[in-house]
């Protein structure tokens, strides 16, 4: 048995990876504002809904005062107390590493 050579290739182009044809239904800044509209208006909704449905008035204490306010609106603004603590909490969490990464850079 004859062994056989392998047959000599031409050398095989190199094809440059070439970047996909633009997608005509991508995402942009006015779909993104679309979808945040209709997300805000569902919120909305189901907002003046809870308000509808909870319209009792609760007795409330904290430190001393007492009040009253319906349900809806007692919660409502415990909420908003608690995003504001947060926000707050974690914008002094951003400023304490950024700080710690500026003064990485230096050293």
């Amino acid at each position: 048995m004859s062994e056989e050579q392998p047959e000599s290739r031409p050398e095989e182009e190199v094809v440059e990876p070439t970047t996909p044809p633009k997608d005509p239904l991508r995402r942009s800044r006015t779909s993104g504002a679309w979808t945040a509209i209709v997300v805000a208006a569902v919120l909305l909704v189901l907002l003046v809904v809870f308000i509808a449905q909870n319209t009792e008035s609760v007795d409330i204490s904290f430190f001393g005062w007492d009040g009253s306010a319906p349900l809806a609106v007692a919660l409502l603004i415990a909420v908003v107390v608690g995003v504001v603590i947060t926000a707050i909490v974690g914008t002094l969490r951003i400023w304490q590493l950024r700080r710690r990464v500026r003064r990485d850079k230096r050293s």
